[in-house]
């Protein structure tokens, strides 16, 4: 579904509906980012798809799009956080976040132009990917597979996923003996070798127990103080 059925499944125009969507729930390290997105009216929708299914090269060049055309924020809970307050309710605060960081972009945003103008909130309706709903000021929906379904959710898993992913290539420079730039946190035997080898690095998230390759002890966060 996308453009104009995606739209009318709502009863809103498709540049009144604020997509939200995660990146990185799966990871053993670093944080989890999430996007909110306002397309206009005009934007080429065939440069959209679930994340997940496109390739990293028309990932890049579809997030580098939706940054130049649309009304975009990014919103991140970092791995104390995840640790805090668990997985699920760090990626909808992060969810939240990046509304708080799309609402900035209000100012200097038209939905049928692009930049020039101000949609107001009170006019917008919000799609997160998923089962539940981040605390918002406007009405929200959340709608499994709405990533693979809803245009505006669509840009936003771009994005969140592309952000993310270039911050674990920075953690990378950082932290060099535990690849992120390779497997960017997720459990890959290498990430589970390194850990095993090295020990929790500073993004670690504590809170997820690391099952190492066969023979090396496992990891399930830090001692009991």
């Amino acid at each position: 579904m996308s453009g104009p059925r995606a739209a009318a499944e709502f009863d809103f125009p498709l540049s009144r509906i604020a997509g939200l969507d995660e990146a990185g729930r799966g990871p053993l390290a670093g944080p989890v980012s999430a996007a909110a997105v306002i397309l206009p009216e005009d934007f080429p929708l065939e440069v959209l798809d679930d994340s997940k299914k496109l390739t990293a090269a028309h990932r890049e060049a579809a997030a580098l799009l939706i940054m130049e055309r649309a009304a975009w924020g990014i919103g991140w809970a970092e791995a104390s956080e995840i640790d805090r307050i668990n997985i699920l309710q760090a990626s909808l605060l992060a969810m939240s976040r990046a509304w708080d960081a799309l609402a900035g972009a209000f100012p200097r945003y038209d939905p049928a132009r692009g930049a020039g103008g101000k949609p107001e909130p009170a006019d917008l309706y919000a799609v997160a990917d998923g089962l539940y709903c981040p605390r918002l000021p406007i009405p929200c929906r959340a709608m499994v597979k709405a990533d693979a379904r809803i245009p505006p959710v669509m840009a936003a898993s771009i994005l969140a996923k592309t952000a993310r992913d270039k911050m674990m290539i920075r953690y990378a420079l950082f932290y060099p003996e535990y690849g992120y730039e390779k497997h960017k946190g997720y459990p890959t035997r290498a990430h589970l070798e390194a850990v095993a080898r090295q020990g929790p690095s500073p993004i670690q998230r504590l809170s997820f127990t690391v099952r190492p390759p066969r023979g090396k002890p496992e990891f399930t966060g830090p001692p009991a103080s």
